[in-house]
């Protein structure tokens, strides 16, 4: 037999048991009774909803365990205070600047003492304005002394209704001289110690020019004081502080010395 006909026979079997599985399958598809479908749909019906079952408790589970307290857990806190309103600082009555802080020394017969030195500006920018020194060893107690005097030595400034000055003022205190004058629709042109001054003092419009060469913040501000006196009344402040009572005994001296007289 040549290998052409071996290939033929091979191939020819191959299909003929091909033919024999499908006629088996056949059979076996053609035996199944409508009972048996009936069987198997039931049993497939089943498997669902037992899959459907152990999907709901497996579902009812982790909601019991998300919901269930632990025996011993503390109970919520309740709040037995209504919630505190915002603390609202109150704005001071009147505004204040640092013009100079210095170290002081003073030489003493055991050695150097130092102090702090503190000049201020304080106002309200209506119309009020004061100036004050300070000197302590410490530098709030120096702050304080300043706006003590700065309060003290407060002055009103008659200005015009648009918050100018009504004519030129030109004063010299030591070796600084300044000159102000009034100045429409420019604002305040003025500068350094003499601008803080009108600023606080609500000078919105007007002008200033220090004729000197003097940088001393504390004589240029006593020579803006002493430009603006023409123009300017003693200010009533209330007293913010305590005064230290003093536990001295009244003079009784004539009593003295009327005893003494009867005596003799």
């Amino acid at each position: 037999m040549t290998d052409d006909n071996k290939k033929q026979n091979d191939t020819s079997m191959d299909t003929e048991e091909k033919k024999d599985v499908v006629s088996k399958e056949e059979i076996t598809t053609t035996e199944k009774t409508p009972e048996k479908k009936e069987v198997e749909e039931n049993k497939k019906e089943e498997e669902k909803k037992e899959v459907v079952s152990e999907k709901k408790e497996e579902s009812k589970d982790e909601k019991k365990d998300s919901t269930e307290k632990p025996k011993f857990a503390r109970k919520p806190f309740k709040k037995n205070f209504k919630r505190r309103k915002p603390f609202k600082r109150e704005k001071p009555e009147f505004d204040q600047k640092i013009l100079s802080l210095r170290r002081v020394t003073r030489v003493m017969a055991g050695g150097r003492r130092f102090s702090f030195s503190v000049a201020m500006v304080v106002g309200d920018r209506k119309g009020r304005v004061g100036f004050g020194m300070g000197k302590s060893n410490d530098t709030v107690a120096a702050i304080e002394k300043a706006v003590r005097k700065a309060k003290k030595n407060m002055v009103k400034l008659k200005l015009t209704k648009t918050n100018s000055i009504p004519f030129d003022m030109q004063a010299k205190y030591k070796s600084s001289e300044i000159e102000i004058r009034p100045v429409k629709g420019k604002g305040l042109a003025a500068g350094g110690a003499v601008r803080t001054v009108l600023e606080f003092a609500g000078v919105k419009e007007g002008g200033a020019k220090i004729l000197s060469r003097s940088k001393n913040h504390i004589n240029n501000v006593k020579a803006t004081m002493k430009a603006l006196e023409p123009i300017s009344e003693k200010a009533i402040v209330k007293k913010t502080f305590n005064k230290k009572k003093s536990f001295r005994k009244p003079f009784r001296g004539k009593k003295k010395i009327e005893k003494k007289e009867e005596q003799k």
